[in-house]
């Protein structure tokens, strides 16, 4: 009997719609780092991209539990020295909301090529409007 191993789908992959208006970052953080590695398919192969394409609609209302929108801190490093600057949630949340989820998800990916190849195939907005109305993007609830 022979291994079966998938290809890339190429151009079959499915859109799939999130809306992470009041849902914890980290839970809809692990739903859609799932979903952009495929492990949600009987086919999964953890060498093999076969995910999907994310949107991420209402980037700017997902809910920091606890303290975290003042303690969390990101780092950011210009590779000067002294270049190193540090932000708060709330002030990454005010100015550049994406990044949120963006950090959270590239954080729950493998640490190897797949990741940017994945990671490229995820489109974040802050609002509720996005322009992938052609693509036919299949709702997802977060649990």
């Amino acid at each position: 009997m022979k291994s079966f191993l998938p290809k890339d789908p190429g151009t079959d992959r499915e859109w799939i719609l999130v809306d992470v208006a009041g849902k914890p970052l980290g839970r809809a953080a692990v739903l859609i780092a799932n979903t952009l590695r495929g492990k949600m398919k009987p086919t999964f192969t953890p060498a093999v991209d076969i995910g999907d394409f994310v949107i991420v609609i209402n980037a700017d209302k997902v809910k920091l539990t606890g303290s975290k929108e003042n303690k969390k801190i990101y780092e950011r490093y210009s590779g000067y020295r002294g270049g190193r600057r540090t932000f708060t949630a709330a002030a990454v949340r005010e100015r550049h909301p994406e990044r949120l989820i963006e950090q959270a998800v590239k954080g729950m990916l493998p640490g190897n090529h797949l990741c940017r190849r994945m990671m490229t195939r995820l489109k974040i907005y802050a609002g509720p409007e996005h322009p992938h109305q052609a693509q036919q993007p299949r709702t997802v609830e977060l649990g």
